[in-house]
């Protein structure tokens, strides 16, 4: 590596909101986290699975009546 173009690599504290803190290193003096493997939920296991404004429900009324009434017409049109 070349001398002098490489910025310093130094121990950094970082500080999640959660409280959690822990070492690294860093070319950062100090770091601060929204959330970290400590507090995120993925992490923890206590992931919610919420389905916000019934995402499902709304496609299958949005597009389920669709898909019907051509499978109903094609049936009415092979019987003809």
């Amino acid at each position: 590596m070349k001398a002098g173009i490489h910025p310093e690599y130094t121990p950094t504290v970082v500080t999640c909101v959660c409280g959690n803190t822990f070492t690294t290193r860093s070319t950062h003096s100090n770091l601060k986290l929204e959330i970290c493997s400590a507090c995120h939920p993925f992490f923890t296991g206590k992931q919610k699975l919420v389905d916000s404004a019934g995402r499902v429900e709304k496609f299958r009324r949005k597009y389920g009546k669709k898909t019907e009434s051509k499978t109903e017409t094609a049936d009415t049109s092979a019987s003809s």
